[in-house]
């Protein structure tokens, strides 16, 4: 046979040679091919010397090989549908017959003429056409589905363990015909070619699975059983540790031998044991805050004995070729062992600055353990500024809102202060989350009288809730105030051998101070220590005119702020609280002199008078409104005023009567009051008193002021005192409700603004109990009694001597009205801008309120049907 022929017979072998040829490519068996990848298909490219016979017989071995291991279309079958000695059945089981046998042998067997003739050519590789079979076609239409469905178990564990049965009978159903047939004919038993397939088929599975859910399941695994041998599940665990160890150890072991381990368990074990850091850190640290702090000594000991132990074992047991043993005896090296310890450490700042807000808030009730936690958190740069931009955002969110009282903000900016003078010495944190806090502090109106009024404040005042801060008290309580006054140029102090430079995070405008407290720190508050001075003035006058004796206090915080202020600034207030004390010598003097002692009598009243001598040049504006009072204490008011001019020959007293204090003896059918009161209190009471001259406002209606034991009582309307005492409505109109709450005195029910006095209370206020049975009396008594309680407490706050700023305010406008009034009758209607702009050109001095103060006023006066206002321009009614 020639070349030629041989050349044509190999391309077309002539019928006689071949009756059924074998097709190039096996068809899948039993299945309609894999969608989304192309069919396998095998051509075949022989040298022209070999036969159109071999070729013939390559195609059919390969077409009974492939067809031998060719895989159903169903699942995979459950672990008891194989036999015990490891064959398969059913659709899995196909015979070994010799043909298959003799099939294997020639196509792979090295010493196959076929084999020989194809081994470079990858296309004619039998394990190569099985493993997109079994990877590319049988498991991702069948056993990937099996997987996806385990994962949906809501038990993490038997999630896991479903999964790695799937792969594992996968693992043996697709490489059992190899052992038993292919392998065992290859070179070596198909050593070499064993451990590639394997590889890549198992890779090939492993990457087909849906990752993110594997890696959680096998987190959630894992941290159960770590939590569990750790000690800190939430529910007691009855397995010990070395089982759960050993648990773990073999679940880690099936994870390497089916592909799920290596470089993967590494990275989930330790995302699990960084959770389990924080869980534990957490659970057995959170607000534990007391103080020494143990709390630091307690978790470095857990993490050597405890957390780094578990870890080493647990990689001793991943790494480990033998059975999966806890080794109790691993070593652990010391610098792990630090390192692990120094994240613990951070992560328990890292709490505690969480925690930051609630531990300044919980700082009177002994918080301090924490701050000390905190200072070996706070060692690097990036640990001080988390911990600053951390707390600043949570106290804009949390404590610096509208609706935060300035009482609130200032108790938790003063235990800041002491928290981070704890923190950080030197003040470079607390300059920085100071800051938004004293800015905010410094827009509220109330900051400044709250801060003062706390510096002046009484034990009796802070019990009774007013607006003063306790901190502030006991700081001057206990003479911790410092002096902190320091020289601007106190960085250039060349003899100061204990200077040392800012620290490394200190801002541009951070200023060290020698010197951190409380006190200094609030006063720093505001620019102008004027504003200080001013508000302290203003409360020390009302603690000098209020209290009888007892300046103590009052010296002692002026002595404290003429070191802070020096002495300059505060010598009005030395002038007042020396006014005091000299007054005490002046009153003894002129007593003595004009005989002034109690036991002077004048229809049975007994009036002793004592005066305070102020000098009104250095108080502050105080109020002095002017009604008559009775003629006894007029003629005293005389010969006091005599004695004074007598003594002080070049100075003249004006009375202030309505600062007076007046103690009030009552004696009415049934009982004696006794009160301290306002004077004009002490005259509207004074006016009920019984008179036989004068019989005028003796009524006699049973219906309306009739005592129901004792007859007629005395009366007086609103319109009588007024005119008696030539008081204004707001001071009769308190002084009546004030002796209604007193039970002194009773509106009349049939005449409006008219009081009659209550000489004997009925028997049901006095004695309750004789009450019950008579429900009508009990409901008068009720009524009477609800009354008195409303009238108590509408008069409750005490009256101030000094004048607000908004007093004064007004009484200024009042002056600049006549200014307004000449500008719009001569000139005619005039806007806003320009009355404001008038006023600043013909006001002696200027005009000092701005155009929404003078709008306010303004719109009085159109209420008040003074003035007129149309499309935003005045003009004066007509």
């Amino acid at each position: 046979m020639t070349t030629y022929d041989r050349i044509f017979a190999a391309v077309f072998p002539p019928p006689s040679e071949t009756s059924v040829p074998t097709p190039a490519a096996t068809p899948v068996l039993g299945g309609d091919g894999f969608e989304g990848l192309p069919e396998a298909k095998f051509t075949v490219d022989l040298n022209p010397r070999d036969s159109a016979a071999e070729q013939v017989q390559w195609e059919r071995s390969w077409h009974t090989a492939t067809t031998f291991l060719s895989l159903p279309n169903t699942r995979l079958p459950p672990i008891h549908d194989r036999h015990k000695s490891g064959q398969l059945h059913g659709p899995w089981w196909k015979p070994h017959t010799p043909e298959v046998e003799a099939s294997f042998r020639y196509l792979v067997s090295p010493q196959s003429r076929g084999a020989q003739l194809r081994r470079h050519q990858k296309a004619h590789d039998i394990l190569q056409w099985y493993f997109e079979e079994a990877g590319l076609r049988h498991f991702v239409q069948y056993v990937l589905p099996q997987v996806l469905q385990a994962l949906d178990d809501e038990n993490s564990i038997q999630r896991l363990v479903r999964v790695i049965t799937c792969i594992e009978e996968a693992q043996i159903i697709y490489f059992h015909n190899l052992e038993e047939y292919v392998f065992p004919l290859c070179k070596d038993n198909g050593t070499t070619e064993e451990a590639p397939l394997k590889s890549n088929l198992i890779g090939l599975l492993c990457f087909s699975l849906p990752q993110t859910r594997i890696n959680d399941s096998i987190g959630r695994l894992l941290e159960g059983h770590a939590k569990g041998a750790l000690g800190i599940q939430s529910r007691p665990s009855n397995t010990k540790e070395n089982n759960l160890l050993q648990k773990t150890g073999l679940i880690v072991r099936k994870l390497e031998e089916n592909g799920l381990g290596g470089p993967r368990i590494q990275k989930i074990l330790a995302e699990v044991m960084s959770g389990i850091l924080s869980a534990f850190i957490k659970q057995s640290f959170a607000r534990q805050w007391q103080s020494p702090s143990k709390v630091t000594t307690q978790l470095r000991y857990w993490v050597e004995n405890r957390f780094a132990r578990y870890i080493v074992e647990i990689f001793a047991i991943v790494n480990s070729k033998d059975s999966p043993q806890p080794n109790p005896e691993a070593e652990i090296a010391h610098a792990d062992v630090e390192k692990w310890q120094e994240i613990a450490i951070n992560r328990l700042g890292a709490l505690r600055t969480e925690e930051l807000f609630d531990i300044i808030m919980d700082w009177e009730n002994g918080s301090k353990g924490a701050i000390e936690d905190l200072k070996r958190y706070v060692t690097t740069t990036a640990a001080r500024t988390h911990l600053t931009n951390s707390f600043s955002e949570t106290l804009n969110r949390r404590l610096l809102q509208p609706g935060a009282a300035t009482t609130e903000i200032l108790k938790v900016y003063i235990s800041i202060i002491r928290a981070f003078t704890l923190l950080d010495p030197k003040g470079v944190l607390l300059d920085r989350v100071a800051r938004p806090i004293r800015r905010y502090l410094r827009d509220r109106d109330d900051t400044v009288a709250i801060v003062v009024a706390s510096l002046l404040a009484d034990s009796e005042d802070i019990s009774s809730g007013s607006d003063t801060l306790p901190e502030l008290a006991e700081e001057m309580a206990n003479n911790t105030i410092l002096e902190t006054q320091e020289d601007d140029d106190a960085d250039l102090d060349f003899d100061d051998m204990e200077w040392m430079p800012d620290p490394v995070d200190a801002g541009p405008d951070y200023r060290r101070s020698k010197h951190l407290d409380v006190i200094g720190s609030l006063m720093s508050l505001f620019e102008s220590k004027d504003v200080i001075v001013k508000e302290f003035q203003k409360i020390l006058g009302e603690r000098l005119l209020r209290k009888e004796q007892d300046f103590d206090k009052e010296t002692h915080v002026l002595e404290l702020l003429k070191l802070r202020f020096g002495e300059a600034p505060l010598q009005a207030c030395e002038v007042m609280l020396r006014d005091i004390f000299d007054s005490r010598r002046v009153d003894t003097a002129i007593r003595k002199d004009q005989n002034l002692a109690a036991g002077t009598t004048n229809r049975d009243l007994q009036t002793d008078l004592h005066t305070r001598i102020l000098s009104h040049l250095f108080w502050p504006s105080l109020h002095s409104e002017s009604f008559s009072l009775p003629r006894e204490v007029s003629t005293l008011q005389s010969r006091y005023e005599n004695g004074f001019e007598t003594l002080k020959q070049s100075r003249k007293l004006t009375w202030l009567n309505a600062l007076g204090q007046v103690t009030v003896h009552l004696e009415l059918e049934d009982r004696t009051v006794t009160e301290i009161v306002q004077t004009w209190q002490a005259v509207v009471i004074y006016a009920f008193q019984s008179d036989n001259d004068n019989l005028e406002h003796m009524v006699n209606d049973d219906d309306d002021q009739h005592d129901h034991n004792n007859g007629p009582v005395h009366s007086k309307s609103v319109a009588e005192l007024m005119t008696q005492f030539s008081m204004s409505e707001s001071f009769v109109r308190n002084a009546l409700t004030f002796w209604v709450g007193k039970l002194v005195l009773r509106p009349s029910p049939n005449k409006p603004d008219t009081y009659y006095v209550l000489e004997s209370l009925p028997s049901s206020v006095l004695h309750p109990e004789e009450g019950k049975g008579n429900n009508n009396r009990s409901a008068s008594s009720a009524t009477l009694l609800n009354a008195a309680a409303a009238a108590d407490i509408a008069t409750s706050a005490p009256a101030l001597a000094v004048r607000s700023e908004e007093d004064i305010a007004r009484e200024k406008m009042e002056v600049f009205w006549q200014f307004v009034v000449g500008m719009l009758t001569n000139q005619g209607a005039m806007p806003l801008a320009r009355i404001v702009m008038m006023l600043k050109v013909v006001v002696p001095g200027g005009f000092p309120f701005g155009n929404e103060e003078l709008k306010s006023f303004l719109e009085g006066r159109v209420r008040e049907g003074k003035l007129e206002v149309q499309g935003g321009v005045y003009k004066i009614a007509s």
